[in-house]
């Protein structure tokens, strides 16, 4: 490999989108990496199209153009942008097309796309099982605050139990204040 071909891998990542639940990269971006025009790119897409099954590579529509227009400074299709709604490629997508476009370049940079795919997968893996992990913790989390809270009740419940005994036993240990009589006996007193 030249050291004129590798890309950065966030150069490439950035270009992978997410769409119908599926990671691609436009046509236009991957033309750009490989180092073709667009129309090159689908036309040979085009010639070979038994080679690209809907899982490889799918053509966007209306709405989807609409939104990633509005998403990215992209030219609008009345000043010199676009004139037909763009193919996204899957990652199998990109492999048959440095396949179909047969040049080293294409060939060479496939393999870093390829790359980019896989660690980006690996990323959204380990952000699942993070997730996962995380709402895990969530739900002891929030056990253990009602478990709290059941606590804290009962604790409260037991406090007043214990201050209406406490005021039971000082009761019964000090007796009523009553005059008291002396004791013996004394004359006069009835």
């Amino acid at each position: 490999m030249t050291t004129t071909t590798i890309i950065p891998m966030e150069r490439i990542a950035a270009t992978i989108l997410t769409i119908r639940g599926q990671r691609v990269i436009l046509d236009a971006d991957l033309a750009r990496l490989y180092g073709v025009s667009t129309t090159r790119l689908n036309e040979q897409v085009k010639r070979n199209r038994d080679r690209f099954p809907v899982d490889f590579m799918f053509q966007l529509t209306a709405d989807e153009y609409a939104d990633l227009m509005s998403q990215f400074a992209t030219s609008s299709r009345g000043h010199g942008g676009r004139r037909k709604l763009p193919n996204v490629f899957t990652e199998y997508g990109t492999v048959m097309a440095a396949s179909v476009l047969n040049s080293p370049k294409a060939v060479e940079v496939s393999v870093f796309v390829v790359r980019a795919f896989v660690q980006q997968r690996t990323l959204l893996t380990a952000h699942a099982d993070l997730a996962l992990q995380l709402e895990r913790l969530e739900r002891k989390l929030l056990s253990s605050v009602n478990l709290l809270r059941e606590h804290d009740d009962t604790l409260l419940a037991h406090e007043s139990q214990i201050e209406v005994l406490i005021e039971a036993i000082n009761a019964i240990r000090t007796p009523p204040e009553s005059p008291r009589r002396p004791i013996g006996f004394r004359a006069g007193e009835e």
